[in-house]
């Protein structure tokens, strides 16, 4: 029987198009994904669409849209990102399904049983933009950093809350036991911060008659689940919970992948929720960084936004999965401007795998008169190894040194000057070189898949391919 990998993305809200910063978190867990598989692993990889809450319900009112048009016009084009991405195999949960809404009822009524849901009457400052409540010390001259175009709005009125407050010493006991629990390290220390300070208990409902865009409160059609609360409970829904227990218990817990601004909800909220309802912790939560763009935050008014899908229009779905897994650092912050992508792309694509790759095929194919029998190489754990750490651009840095070292190495034994007067040693180089590629193929195959497959069939053809990566003037 296989071993069982379960991993997520977080679910990105439908209110604009997808952008670079969500293909990154794609591209990451596919990665690990595809690890997990050439490992011999049963993998089930969620992700999806999070189409609750107010900016949803504001933005469908400006579009004179009913929100569920709305959330299925954009729920389709992320379902199509992951298409176009290249994204293995995967499940696609929208929050505004029924199934989704069920589970989510059924996580209220476990918390609710626990005696960690109760109703009360407050005010608080609240960003639209993250859909989080603000305290004062969290403002930068009265916005929220992440979203300093969105008003601060105050909220007052009576909503249930989470006893988030109940749960600050076993969240602490958490990280303790498990300090890797979060990645990278600094997230890890920020998070534990965050709850030594002390937790506040949070409001998990909003009265429907002011916000009706949600899944109703069990036992309280007045109203309905504030949206993270209603979110967060998809990435055990879409694995059996509550009904189906033993596909539940095969696939939780989980490794979950997030951007930074979802730090507290994933590592602090979601885990105090699921020992609300006595369930597992997660495996691991990992978190990136934004990706900017010529050192600012990408936003359409200063017109710096670059659209996935248009790179991967112009320039192949393996291409942008290259920069976002090597020139784009798996944790923190990083620029990306389309020069830096251009340069990149020529430099080690066109220049470095592609010119490598047919250098080697169009020896083969000239000189060998059948392909190479490969052997059946398996994942060198010497350059996958990493994986196991989730540390991404390292391995994506080990596979490119491999490459450059076979490159050199065609330079150093020159067999397309040998085969003129040694024409066995020149043919056994040849195919060490064939041999050399076919690893190369094989472990790119989690990072870039469509390029692996072109290698291999290039391979198993004896024949140089078409070029992988045209080069841009």
């Amino acid at each position: 029987m296989k071993e069982s990998f379960y991993i997520t993305t977080t679910l990105p809200y439908v209110n604009a198009d997808p952008h670079v910063g969500f293909a990154l978190e794609l591209v990451q867990a596919d990665v690990i994904a595809r690890y997990q598989k050439l490992k011999g692993r049963e993998v089930f990889f969620n992700t999806g669409t999070d189409e609750h809450g107010i900016k949803i319900f504001r933005n469908a009112g400006e579009m004179g849209m009913e929100p569920i048009k709305y959330a299925d016009q954009y729920s389709e084009r992320f379902q199509a990102l992951t298409q176009e991405l290249g994204i293995t195999e995967h499940n696609f949960v929208r929050t505004t399904s029924e199934d989704h809404k069920k589970a989510a009822q059924a996580f209220w009524k476990k918390c609710e049983e626990k005696g960690d849901i109760y109703k009360k009457n407050y005010k608080v400052k609240y960003c639209v933009g993250c859909e989080l409540e603000k305290t004062d010390s969290e403002l930068t001259d009265g916005k929220c950093p992440l979203h300093p175009n969105v008003d601060i709005e105050v909220i007052e009125e009576e909503n249930y809350f989470f006893k988030f407050s109940n749960y600050q010493d076993k969240l602490l006991e958490l990280y303790k036991n498990n300090p890797e629990f979060v990645l990278p390290g600094a997230r890890m220390n920020e998070i534990t911060s965050f709850v030594e300070r002390g937790l506040q208990d949070f409001s998990i409902s909003r009265l429907k008659e002011k916000m009706p865009w949600g899944v109703e409160v069990p036992g309280d059609p007045e109203h309905v689940m504030y949206v993270w609360f209603d979110a967060l409970s998809n990435y055990i829904s879409v694995i059996g919970w509550p009904e189906k227990e033993e596909e539940f218990k095969k696939w939780w817990p989980g490794v979950q992948v997030a951007g930074k601004d979802n730090l507290r909800q994933q590592s602090a909220m979601w885990q105090a929720m699921l020992m609300s309802a006595g369930l597992p912790s997660s495996k691991k939560i990992l978190i990136h960084g934004f990706i900017n763009s010529g050192g600012q935050k990408m936003s359409k008014s200063l017109g710096n936004v670059i659209d996935p899908r248009e790179i991967i229009k112009e320039y192949g779905a393996d291409a942008l999965r290259y920069y976002l897994v090597r020139e784009v650092n798996t944790f923190e912050d990083s620029d990306m401007t389309m020069e830096r992508f251009k340069e990149a792309y020529n430099a080690n694509l066109a220049n470095g795998l592609g010119n490598l790759t047919a250098r080697i095929m169009k020896l083969a194919e000239t000189h060998l008169e059948k392909p190479v029998e490969c052997k059946k190489s398996q994942i060198d754990p010497g350059i996958l190894g990493e994986l196991d750490l989730f540390e991404i651009q390292k391995v994506a840095d080990l596979l490119w040194e491999h490459i450059g070292h076979v490159d050199v190495l065609i330079q150093k034994e020159k067999p397309f000057e040998v085969i003129k007067t040694e024409k066995e040693k020149g043919i056994e180089t040849i195919k060490i070189l064939v041999e050399k590629l076919n690893v190369i193929a094989i472990n790119l195959e989690p990072f870039m898949p469509e390029t692996s497959k072109k290698i291999k069939m290039a391979i198993k053809e004896n024949k140089m391919p078409e070029p992988l990566f045209k080069r841009l003037d």
